[in-house]
């Protein structure tokens, strides 16, 4: 996915993207910081060479080259495994590596679903029986699906669009003033929105709801472009969240995002903060504003 804006294929050019992301994983890592001897003055890469990545990984420099060019199907789960260890690729870039793989093996078969756009009754009932924390259900795309009554008030400026599905991409990049008004740390907020969104496209990389967002961040927004280009990736699991909420002030909460497995694609973010803080005293302020 190279030229936003202009033209945008609406599938992911697979080849592309693991050649990028391959390529910036390897240029993180100095010599040194392999074990491997820099033998001084300058070289003409950075980072790792690709005969050097092949000697780590226990692969010949032919078969690294041919992976590194965008050839991941066929690749074995050792070699995916030997290639993660010899990047220091973390939990999600491992993942991420597999997805690719998997999806370059499926990409002349059947493709992966897209992620759902509407939730169950059931799941909305089970949102507003959350009555002391805010609770939310999205997807891959960061569309806000679903939420419980707090949750409502506590994403109120994400709200204010009035595009529906709310999307806290859009929110985050094309309303920055309102972004980093809302965020305390808005910086790496927006790094994590564009990390989440990338390993998102991985598994899911024919998903044309998808690739059009990311073509309007990466129009829209330099940040973004910038983010975009570093080929992070991250999992939204768990961890904490400053808001400055504008009627309450300052919130300092916690979030669990919990995958769905009867509902793929889905995932449950619920918000708390600890007992007898002042962002309890203002969460439950915030409930009685809410109410």
């Amino acid at each position: 996915m190279q030229a936003y804006g202009e033209g945008m294929d609406s599938t992911l050019d697979l080849r592309t993207e693991i050649r990028e992301f391959l390529r910036s994983r390897r240029a993180r890592i100095a010599p040194e910081m392999a074990g491997l001897p820099s033998y001084g003055g300058k070289r003409r890469v950075e980072g790792l060479r690709r005969e050097e990545v092949a000697l780590l990984a226990g692969v010949s420099v032919e078969y690294y080259v041919r992976i590194e060019r965008g050839s991941l199907a066929g690749t074995s789960e050792a070699v995916l495994d030997a290639l993660a260890t010899a990047l220091q690729l973390d939990d999600a870039e491992r993942d991420h590596l597999v997805h690719l793989a998997r999806q370059s093996g499926a990409s002349a078969g059947r493709r992966r679903c897209a992620p759902p756009t509407t939730v169950r009754r059931a799941l909305q009932e089970m949102l507003d029986a959350i009555t002391g924390a805010p609770a939310l259900i999205r997807n891959g795309r960061h569309d806000v699906l679903a939420m419980n009554h707090l949750g409502r008030a506590l994403y109120a400026p994400v709200l204010a669009d009035s595009r529906r599905p709310a999307n806290t991409a859009r929110f985050v990049y094309l309303d920055a003033g309102a972004a980093e008004k809302f965020f305390v740390d808005y910086d790496q907020v927006a790094r994590n929105t564009a990390a989440v969104l990338r390993m998102e496209l991985g598994i899911h990389p024919h998903d044309d709801e998808l690739i059009a967002l990311v073509g309007e961040l990466a129009t829209h927004s330099e940040l973004f472009r910038k983010n975009w280009a570093s080929q992070d990736v991250r999992v939204h699991g768990y961890g904490s969240k400053q808001v400055n909420h504008p009627v309450v002030g300052r919130l300092d909460l916690n979030f669990e995002s919990m995958d769905l497995p009867t509902d793929p694609g889905l995932h449950l973010n619920i918000y708390t903060a600890p007992a007898g803080s002042a962002s309890a005293d203002n969460l439950a302020l915030l409930a009685s504003w809410a109410s």
